[in-house]
Protein backbone atom coordinates (compact mmCIF):
# COMPACT_ATOMS: atom_id res chain seq x y z
CA UNK A 1 0.00 0.00 0.00
CA UNK A 2 1.35 3.42 -1.38
CA UNK A 3 0.86 6.04 1.52
CA UNK A 4 2.55 9.25 -0.09
CA UNK A 5 0.92 12.18 -1.68
CA UNK A 6 -0.42 13.46 -3.39
CA UNK A 7 -1.35 10.66 -5.78
CA UNK A 8 -1.21 10.67 -8.84
CA UNK A 9 -4.20 8.87 -9.65
CA UNK A 10 -6.16 10.89 -7.20
CA UNK A 11 -5.29 14.12 -9.26
CA UNK A 12 -7.99 15.63 -12.12
CA UNK A 13 -6.71 15.39 -15.48
CA UNK A 14 -5.29 18.85 -16.12
CA UNK A 15 -4.02 20.61 -19.17
CA UNK A 16 -0.18 21.55 -18.78
CA UNK A 17 -1.16 25.29 -20.63
CA UNK A 18 -2.10 27.41 -17.95
CA UNK A 19 -4.99 30.41 -18.80
CA UNK A 20 -3.14 33.82 -17.98
CA UNK A 21 -6.12 36.35 -19.49
CA UNK A 22 -7.93 37.14 -16.49
CA UNK A 23 -7.38 40.82 -15.48
CA UNK A 24 -7.97 42.43 -12.68
CA UNK A 25 -9.34 46.08 -12.35
CA UNK A 26 -9.74 48.34 -9.24
CA UNK A 27 -12.24 51.05 -8.93
CA UNK A 28 -11.67 53.76 -6.81
CA UNK A 29 -8.76 53.59 -4.31
CA UNK A 30 -8.22 50.51 -1.73
CA UNK A 31 -7.50 53.22 1.02
CA UNK A 32 -8.99 53.07 4.48
CA UNK A 33 -9.67 56.95 5.13
CA UNK A 34 -8.49 58.40 8.11
CA UNK A 35 -10.31 59.29 11.19
CA UNK A 36 -7.99 61.97 12.54
CA UNK A 37 -9.96 61.46 16.09
CA UNK A 38 -6.86 62.33 17.96
CA UNK A 39 -6.48 65.88 16.16
CA UNK A 40 -10.20 66.42 17.12
CA UNK A 41 -9.41 65.25 20.80
CA UNK A 42 -6.81 67.96 20.89
CA UNK A 43 -8.94 71.05 19.43
CA UNK A 44 -11.96 69.78 21.63
CA UNK A 45 -9.91 69.72 24.54
CA UNK A 46 -7.53 72.44 23.84
CA UNK A 47 -8.97 74.79 21.50
CA UNK A 48 -12.70 74.42 21.48
CA UNK A 49 -13.51 78.26 20.49
CA UNK A 50 -17.05 78.16 18.62
CA UNK A 51 -17.16 74.36 19.57
CA UNK A 52 -15.36 73.75 16.13
CA UNK A 53 -13.27 71.61 17.80
CA UNK A 54 -16.76 69.50 19.70
CA UNK A 55 -18.03 69.29 15.79
CA UNK A 56 -14.85 67.69 14.65
CA UNK A 57 -15.07 65.07 16.89
CA UNK A 58 -18.09 64.16 16.53
CA UNK A 59 -17.92 63.92 13.18
CA UNK A 60 -14.26 61.85 13.51
CA UNK A 61 -16.17 59.75 15.67
CA UNK A 62 -19.00 58.89 13.03
CA UNK A 63 -15.99 58.33 10.34
CA UNK A 64 -14.45 55.65 12.79
CA UNK A 65 -17.84 53.84 13.12
CA UNK A 66 -18.50 53.70 9.41
CA UNK A 67 -14.96 52.71 8.46
CA UNK A 68 -15.33 49.60 11.19
CA UNK A 69 -19.38 48.84 9.46
CA UNK A 70 -17.31 48.63 6.45
CA UNK A 71 -19.11 51.79 4.27
CA UNK A 72 -15.74 53.05 3.09
CA UNK A 73 -17.33 55.88 1.17
CA UNK A 74 -19.13 57.07 4.03
CA UNK A 75 -16.37 57.44 6.72
CA UNK A 76 -14.37 59.38 3.78
CA UNK A 77 -17.32 61.89 3.62
CA UNK A 78 -17.00 61.86 7.63
CA UNK A 79 -13.21 62.24 7.87
CA UNK A 80 -13.20 64.83 4.94
CA UNK A 81 -15.83 67.03 7.22
CA UNK A 82 -14.09 66.39 10.40
CA UNK A 83 -10.53 67.27 8.88
CA UNK A 84 -12.21 70.44 7.54
CA UNK A 85 -13.90 71.25 11.10
CA UNK A 86 -10.26 70.81 12.49
CA UNK A 87 -8.41 72.59 10.25
CA UNK A 88 -11.38 75.26 11.07
CA UNK A 89 -10.64 75.27 14.80
CA UNK A 90 -6.99 75.51 14.36
CA UNK A 91 -7.08 78.52 12.10
CA UNK A 92 -9.92 80.13 14.65
CA UNK A 93 -7.61 79.49 17.69
CA UNK A 94 -4.49 80.49 16.09
CA UNK A 95 -5.83 83.41 14.78
CA UNK A 96 -7.95 85.00 17.64
CA UNK A 97 -5.35 85.48 20.00
CA UNK A 98 -3.10 86.78 17.21
CA UNK A 99 -5.80 89.27 16.55
CA UNK A 100 -6.21 90.08 19.89
CA UNK A 101 -2.11 91.23 20.44
CA UNK A 102 -2.32 92.92 17.41
CA UNK A 103 -5.08 94.79 18.83
CA UNK A 104 -3.72 95.58 22.06
CA UNK A 105 -0.42 96.79 20.74
CA UNK A 106 -2.01 98.92 18.37
CA UNK A 107 -4.44 100.18 21.12
CA UNK A 108 -0.96 100.88 23.37
CA UNK A 109 0.53 103.17 20.38
CA UNK A 110 -2.23 105.14 20.18
CA UNK A 111 -2.56 105.62 23.74
CA UNK A 112 1.22 106.75 23.74
CA UNK A 113 0.60 109.35 21.26
CA UNK A 114 -2.84 110.89 22.03
CA UNK A 115 -0.52 110.82 25.89
CA UNK A 116 2.16 113.04 23.89
CA UNK A 117 0.23 115.22 22.29
CA UNK A 118 -1.84 116.12 25.75
CA UNK A 119 1.65 116.94 27.13
CA UNK A 120 2.46 118.95 24.24
CA UNK A 121 -1.14 120.48 24.49
CA UNK A 122 -0.90 121.27 28.30
CA UNK A 123 2.99 122.36 28.13
CA UNK A 124 2.00 124.76 25.01
CA UNK A 125 -0.95 126.57 27.26
CA UNK A 126 1.47 127.08 30.26
CA UNK A 127 4.23 128.15 28.29
CA UNK A 128 1.54 130.78 26.85
CA UNK A 129 -0.04 131.85 30.19
CA UNK A 130 3.21 132.23 31.62
CA UNK A 131 4.59 134.27 28.98
CA UNK A 132 1.04 136.22 29.06
CA UNK A 133 1.88 137.32 32.39
CA UNK A 134 5.17 138.52 32.57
Amino acid sequence: MDTSYPREDYLPMTSHKQDHSSTVITIGSSVVPQDHLIWSIFNTIYMNLCCFGFVALAYSIKARDQKVAGDVEAARRFSSKAKCYNILAMVWSLLLPVLLVALAVTGVIHFTKLVQESMNFFNYEIITIEDDKK
